[in-house]
């Protein structure tokens, strides 16, 4: 049970930026005393575990139901993002393995004179982007505009809308919609 909590206790710490001195500082128990708990050499009573959790801040409750694991990938190469893109448009989906993604976070490649079709796309939800290089010509309903690095965009997806690179060299840009789209 102690490793348990001591590991717990760590993990929190660690999640939250708090070093061990300032932990041990803000709730008034030795710096020796905190790090044996961390270890698991010492189990601590439940009264010197509220004033460690109080300086956090956290419930005793909470600490021992939150989850401190990541079921989900966090971190993704170059190589393992899916590109759910069609025709020569690229779409390299971040996350495309989670679950319950909430969003979809694109890096999108247009290369030159490409486009996302000639019919307009509409569907529920909101998106935004920034061009990272390139340029690419978005239409928001009656609206054409053309964005270049460093410029970006923000709107309601259920209004028709349209990309497509009239350039001479490739866009990349990156895009964040909700809610999360199944390619």
């Amino acid at each position: 049970m102690s490793d348990d909590v001591g590991a717990r206790l760590r993990a929190l710490r660690t999640l939250r930026g708090i070093s061990q001195r300032e932990l041990a500082k803000r709730c008034g128990v030795t710096h020796s005393s905190l790090s044996l708990i961390e270890q698991g050499k010492v189990s601590p009573s439940v009264s010197s575990l509220k004033k460690i959790l109080d300086a956090i801040p956290m419930s005793v409750g909470d600490f021992f139901t939150m989850d401190l694991e990541s079921r989900n990938q966090v971190f993704y190469s170059a190589e393992e993002l899916v590109d759910v893109g069609s025709g020569d448009v690229v779409f390299k989906l971040i996350g495309a393995n989670r679950e319950s993604r909430a969003l979809s976070f694109m890096v999108e490649t247009y290369p030159p004179g490409s486009d996302t079709g000639r019919e307009m796309i509409a569907h529920q939800g909101e998106e935004a982007g920034v061009i990272l290089e390139g340029e690419i010509e978005i239409t928001i309903g009656a609206e054409t505009r053309i964005l270049t690095a460093g410029e970006a965009y923000y709107f309601d997806t259920n209004v028709p809308h349209r990309f497509r690179n009239p350039g001479n060299m490739p866009c990349r840009l990156v895009s964040c919609a909700t809610p999360a789209r199944t390619f």
